[in-house]
């Protein structure tokens, strides 16, 4: 049997991403590095940012508890500018 682990990484709020990314001047592009399992970034897939929205999750509050929409701020990645193989899947 595999060893199991609990991955709970420290998820950032805007407040601590606004902190990084303060004084970077306003055309730094956005890179985002994926890691290829719970807390493996030794081969890490890298991303660009290309959009960010607010997300309504769990429309019915089941998970939650709570009644109406949970709603998180998501950034959202692509692959990097290049020449790929189209997918066939």
């Amino acid at each position: 049997m595999a060893d199991m682990f609990d991955h709970n990484p420290q998820v950032w709020t805007a407040g601590r991403l606004r902190e990084a990314l303060a004084g970077l001047p306003d055309e730094t592009p956005i890179h985002v590095g994926v890691a290829d399992g719970p807390g493996d970034f030794e081969g890490y897939g890298e991303y660009v940012l290309v959009d960010a929205e607010p997300v309504e999750l769990d429309t019915d509050g089941e998970e939650s508890g709570e009644p109406g929409p949970r709603v998180q701020f998501t950034l959202f990645a692509d692959v990097k500018a290049g020449v790929y193989h189209p997918d066939m899947d």
